[in-house]
């Protein structure tokens, strides 16, 4: 298991997997192929349905046999093939707790059909009564509290709902977009489910690593990573984008050892979660600060994603957000 632990293998995750005997996953995040013709740089993704879901099915096996008996698997998947998923998952003994819908902006335009926007992510676990599951880390706060100041709402805020329309796909503009890779995940996505999934240390596998979104949230969240991906040039570049994360947090630490940060309250964790936070909620910036309200509630909401016991001050969170604006 550690040869696997922070890596990147070059393989197919089948007989990766397949070599595995012993669970070591306690988060599974896939976004396989859809069958839909994409082009790849070793796989064409476009094969017959007969052949898909066999091929689905070998998968989806041998990722159930490395996860933990109390961990979790998300699943990406497409429509065509969202039935077939959930009824494989269902052979192999796992739990459904969430049908997942992520509703994206820029979807893609077609001629003679309804444009697609959408994306559905299969939440299951492993046992329906042991799992990892941090609400503190994804709560927002609500519109009983931001609008109708309703004293019935909950101080902790709400949970988000089962539709995600808070993350667009990362299109060819995106300062995001690694260019290199035909599907990628956005970052703020991985980071809702990592950080409800699972705690720090823990293990997340990704056995279809692509553009290595998955390995580089799990690593900005304290977490190990194994990631699988069949192309030599992927891995390449997947490694690179690892690299370039870790220059980014050292140079990070030394700006702010070297006091040239205008924020001197938050630490580059607290600072990553705020922005994370600031994501969920779509509320600009400086509508947040100009409305004391506001504040406090995002500052509220700010400490319970924290759950580390620390009290944060409204004035140290004005002055973080400006510095954020700037």
């Amino acid at each position: 298991m550690q040869k696997l632990l922070n890596r990147i293998i070059c393989g197919d995750c089948i007989e990766v997997l397949g070599k595995v005997h012993e669970p070591f996953a306690d988060l599974i995040f896939a976004d396989p192929p859809f069958n839909i013709g994409y082009k790849y740089d070793k796989y064409y993704d476009k094969v017959k349905k007969k052949n898909y879901i066999a091929w689905t099915k070998g998968w989806m096996t041998v990722c159930k046999k490395a996860l933990m008996p109390h961990g979790s698997f998300y699943i990406a998947i497409g429509d065509e093939y969202a039935a077939n998923v959930k009824v494989i998952a269902d052979e192999l003994g796992l739990f459904m707790r969430n049908w997942l819908i992520w509703h994206y902006t820029f979807g893609q335009q077609m001629k003679k059909k309804f444009a697609r926007a959408h994306t559905h992510i299969f939440y299951f676990v492993n046992d329906k009564n042991d799992f990892t599951f941090n609400d503190h880390a994804v709560r927002i706060p609500s519109d009983r509290q931001l609008i109708y100041n309703d004293r019935r709402a909950n101080p902790a805020g709400k949970m988000p709902d089962d539709v995600w329309n808070e993350y667009s796909r990362v299109c060819g503009t995106f300062k995001e977009r690694t260019g290199w890779h035909p599907c990628q995940m956005p970052e703020n996505l991985l980071k809702r489910i990592i950080a409800a999934s699972s705690n720090h240390g823990n293990c997340v596998l990704d056995p279809f690593c692509g553009s290595a979104t998955t390995a580089v949230v799990a690593k900005q969240l304290g977490r190990n990573y194994v990631g699988i991906e069949i192309s030599e040039k992927y891995v390449e570049n997947a490694n690179k984008r690892l690299a370039q994360l870790v220059l980014a947090k050292a140079q990070a630490v030394v700006r702010l050892k070297g006091g040239k940060s205008a924020n001197l309250f938050f630490n580059t964790t607290e600072l990553n979660e705020l922005k994370r936070l600031l994501s969920d909620v779509k509320i600009p910036i400086k509508e947040i600060t100009t409305d004391k309200k506001t504040l406090q509630l995002l500052t509220n909401q700010f400490a319970v994603r924290m759950n580390n016991r620390k009290t944060y001050r409204i004035k140290e969170m004005q002055a973080t957000l400006e510095d954020l604006a700037d």
